[in-house]
């Protein structure tokens, strides 16, 4: 019995066993469920916080990228339009030189072909004239009746026609030939000389007078054994006139800028009392100083006018100094500024750019500030001062072909020729009495009309051109050329004159009927 109890109770101590160790394995397995399904729980939140991390990453990384192409995009995109507008700036200037180039052309073919035709008619009628004479000697010779000094003298009349027909040909052969070299040539010599010559005003335009208010001053402005004017001569580079005028000295200089630096010196001078010469120097250098800021604010009011800015200081400087340069007596400043305003209309009707004409137009002389100092002409030099100052090349070539001394480059060019012609050209612009006027006109005609076969004669454009009316029957047309070399030869030996004169020989033959 009591082994009975002993197998009951180790069988329920294995069955209390079996069932503990389950109840404990279930536990043990529940805990490490729970703790997994932890670390799942916690690995499933980072990898949301890691995916979301990731996914605003992406997205600032792409905005970022967004932001840079759009950039360089429009960077692109101006740089594109920027390009476009360049060439299609280009093929507008391209087109208009073409137009210029072809309109050339057309004028050289069109000469070509009419030179071509008068040399045809010239070899015909030469042909004819060498059959005539061979005719008429074939008739002296036949002519047995003549006696010797009779056949001479016809045959030196016959001669001397052919002589003159063969005169009046290499006339205008070489005429055509040394046209083109020699139009260039002789208009910068003749420029050249004009603009540097004193001309019949030169009292006016080298003179400058000063008042005193009384005539002891003359004897403080001379000083002692003649320092105080030796000072200011050598100091201003002036010459100081003082004569038996009553109240007044002159100032003498072809260089317009000294002579006026020298007068409102001398103006300050006598009215302050003190003249010796540190005074003199000291008053002087003040007085160029303030003149320098005077030519400044000259050149600035005259491009104020006329509607044009950006200029560089040296050249509004230089505009200035045209204030007190003349030519023939027409102020260089205002003839700039009308030029500038006829280029202005003019390019205006044309459809140009009317502030690129006014600014060619302004700046076109701009070398006549400098041309006393400097060699060449005033257009080379206007050129040179422009390119070194950066402007534009179209207002550079106006400058230097406004003049022809240059091949025209831009319509602009030819507008300022034009421009200049008409400003210089217009009534009261230059300077001349009335009684030399009057002069030059008759004494034109009375030329012309001193030449056999002259019929009448005209002087006209203010005297740049004569006119000479031919009788048909006593002039050839052969000798027409020659006249005119002969009028121009007369009128060269004879008369001064300011510029060129154009002789114009016309031949007509008029038929005249009635109707009855």
């Amino acid at each position: 019995m009591f082994i009975f109890y002993i197998i009951a109770g180790i069988v329920a101590g294995v069955i209390s066993g079996w069932w503990l160790g389950q109840v404990l394995d279930k536990k043990k397995a529940a805990k490490v469920k729970e703790d997994a399904q932890k670390v799942l729980r916690e690995a499933k939140v980072k990898a949301d916080e890691i995916l979301r991390k990731a996914d605003l990453d992406g997205k600032e990384l792409l905005y970022k990228l967004r932001v840079d192409f759009e950039k360089k995009n429009v960077a692109n995109r101006e740089e594109l339009l920027n390009l476009e507008k360049r060439l299609i700036q280009r093929e507008e200037n391209l087109e208009k030189r073409l137009d210029f180039i072809e309109g050339r052309e057309r004028e050289v073919n069109r000469r070509e072909e009419k030179n071509r035709g008068i040399s045809q008619e010239l070899e015909k009628k030469n042909a004819e004239l060498s059959q005539l004479i061979e005719e008429e000697k074939e008739k002296l010779k036949r002519i047995s009746s003549l006696t010797p000094q009779e056949a001479k003298e016809l045959l030196l009349k016959r001669y001397e026609e052919e002589l003159r027909y063969e005169k009046a040909k290499m006339i205008r052969e070489m005429e055509e030939q040394i046209k083109e070299e020699a139009d260039e040539k002789a208009r910068e010599i003749v420029s050249q000389a004009i603009q540097r010559c004193a001309v019949e005003h030169a009292t006016e335009t080298t003179v400058s007078v000063v008042s005193l208010p009384n005539d002891e001053i003359k004897g403080r402005i001379i000083g002692r054994e003649g320092r105080n004017i030796r000072s200011f001569e050598m100091i201003t580079g002036v010459d100081l006139v003082i004569d038996d005028t009553p109240e007044a000295v002159s100032l003498s200089s072809f260089d317009p800028i000294r002579r006026e630096v020298a007068r409102i010196a001398l103006e300050k001078l006598v009215q302050d009392g003190r003249i010796h010469p540190a005074r003199i120097e000291e008053v002087v250098e003040k007085t160029k100083k303030e003149f320098d800021k005077k030519l400044m604010e000259e050149g600035k009011t005259a491009s104020f006018d006329v509607g044009i800015h950006n200029l560089h200081p040296e050249i509004i400087k230089l505009l200035g100094k045209l204030k007190y340069r003349t030519s023939f007596g027409q102020n260089a400043l205002q003839h700039s500024k009308e030029v500038a305003i006829i280029m202005g209309t003019l390019a205006a009707e044309l459809n140009l750019d009317a502030r690129l004409a006014k600014r060619a137009g302004l700046l076109h002389d701009i070398g006549k500030a400098v041309d006393h100092q400097v060699e060449g002409t005033h257009a080379q030099i206007g050129c040179e001062l422009l390119k070194k100052y950066g402007e534009n090349d179209i207002v550079i070539n106006a400058a230097e072909a406004h003049h022809e001394e240059a091949e025209f480059s831009s319509l602009y060019s030819l507008l300022a020729l034009i421009a200049d012609a008409i400003s210089a050209s217009r009534p009261g612009a230059r300077r001349e009495t009335l009684e030399t006027y009057v002069k030059r006109l008759k004494q034109l005609e009375t030329i012309a009309d001193s030449f056999e076969g002259v019929d009448k004669s005209y002087a006209i454009q203010a005297g740049r051109e004569i006119r000479v009316i031919v009788q048909p029957k006593r002039v050839k047309e052969e000798e027409s050329s020659a006249l005119a070399y002969e009028v121009k030869k007369k009128i060269e030996q004879e008369m001064d004159y300011p510029g060129n004169i154009k002789i114009t020989v016309i031949r007509e033959t008029r038929a005249v009927e009635y109707a009855k």
